[in-house]
């Protein structure tokens, strides 16, 4: 087996291995390098003499890995003894792993990720890591740090957990739906790094975004009743059944209004739509209404046959449970395709003298689109070239100087 076929062994049952770690040495920081050490045991030895069964070799790999870490570890010779000793104990952490099976195990992991402890940069890298099973180089090539900076972040994780003494099991019901939102936000921020890069000279980061889609899917089949969960799984893949068109084969960004809808992903468009009908039986939350627009857009055949009242209802929901001048912004577009650019121009000008997105370069870019609109030539490409300067994707700013550039 080569390289690549340890990886993507490694990618599926990377987060079951950590937990059954995990809950066994009760040691998240030991059990995760227990299986970093045992995947990269496995990069050597596979390429000569592939298991029969890869992800029981792993995890048999990474439990001795961790027993003799724990050996070495004066202080914890009882822990030791127990594993060492206690055949039960050993059967289970040597048993086989069902690659079907999702328990509570990944469940447990993911809410430890995201604990409350950690700042949100450590949340991102610590899940990619343990739960993705991304790589600290993937990792920082996905959000353009550094890999030193990825590395000092999952440590600093590791580190914060440990003297929080955050212990590895599953909050209670009450508030493990409390800490839910945290888990959310933290696959939003993948996801959407990976569908509009930040930074770079890419627009879209495919891997990026389906790694979140496949984290969300794993937290749906752990959380069935959570209606939110369905609804952030819907608004990823109606969101990344676009990807295909969205940008030309040299990687420039195509517009909605340009793209060709017959390659749009229609199986997830179906997923999507599936997720987001279960989100909607029980109410839709921030994530479900985000959704919901997504879904408009989706079944619309052009922009012009687009419902665009019903997108302006839908926003101004999101606003009144999810508040947010992006959110605002985006009405404003949406209001500017159902009613004009006059009526979108003046929510875009509250939103500048209330200084609720100073520096970002989307007001200017929703300012010289609705200006451009409205005739008033020179001001939109000013507008349009100060988003551009504010842009810090390179394919962005490009699209935004071509436009400024077609004003004269």
């Amino acid at each position: 087996m080569d390289a690549a076929g340890v990886e993507a062994v490694w990618r599926i049952e990377s987060a079951r291995i950590v937990a059954a770690l995990t809950r066994f040495t009760g040691d998240f920081g030991l059990a995760e390098d227990a299986a970093q050490e045992a995947v990269a045991e496995a990069l050597v030895s596979w390429p000569l003499a592939a298991p029969a069964n890869p992800a029981g070799w792993l995890m048999a790999t990474a439990r001795r890995r961790a027993v003799d870490a724990i050996r070495r570890r004066t202080t914890l010779q009882d822990r030791y003894a127990l594993l060492a000793a206690d055949p039960a104990v050993g059967s289970a952490v040597d048993e086989e792993v069902d690659p079907d099976r999702i328990d509570d195990d990944v469940l447990a992991l993911m809410f430890i990720s995201c604990h409350p402890v950690l700042s949100p940069e450590v949340r991102v890298a610590l899940t990619l890591r343990v739960v993705g099973g991304l790589s600290s180089a993937e990792i920082a090539r996905a959000f353009l740090v550094p890999v030193p900076t990825v590395q000092a972040r999952i440590t600093r994780g590791k580190k914060t957990i440990a003297a929080a003494g955050v212990p590895f099991e599953l909050p209670a019901a009450g508030e493990r739906r409390e800490r839910l939102g945290g888990v959310l936000s933290v696959l939003y921020v993948i996801f959407t790094e990976g569908s509009t890069a930040t930074s770079g000279d890419r627009l879209l980061r495919p891997e990026v975004a389906y790694e979140a889609i496949r984290l969300a899917r794993t937290l749906a089949a752990l959380q069935p009743d959570e209606p939110e969960v369905h609804g952030l799984l819907a608004l990823f893949e109606l969101t990344a059944a676009r990807f295909p068109a969205r940008t030309a084969p040299d990687g420039s960004p195509i517009l909605l209004e340009h793209q060709d809808r017959r390659r749009w992903d229609f199986a997830a468009i179906r997923r999507g739509s599936a997720a987001l009908a279960r989100a909607s039986a029980r109410g839709l939350g921030p994530y479900g209404l985000q959704a919901a627009i997504a879904a408009a857009h989706a079944s619309a055949p052009s922009v012009e046959a687009t419902d665009w009242d019903r997108i302006v209802v839908l926003y101004e929901a999101l606003g009144r449970v999810a508040p947010s001048p992006v959110v605002e912004l985006n009405r404003a577009v949406a209001v500017a395709m159902a009613s004009g650019p006059a009526q979108a121009l003046a929510i875009v000008d509250e939103l500048i003298a209330s200084d609720r997105l100073a520096g970002s370069h989307l007001v200017p870019t929703v300012r010289g689109e609705l200006l451009a609109r409205l005739g008033r030539r020179p001001e939109a490409r000013a507008e349009l070239e100060l988003a551009a300067r504010l842009c810090p994707n390179q394919r962005e700013r490009s699209v935004l100087l071509d436009k400024a550039a077609t004003l004269g």
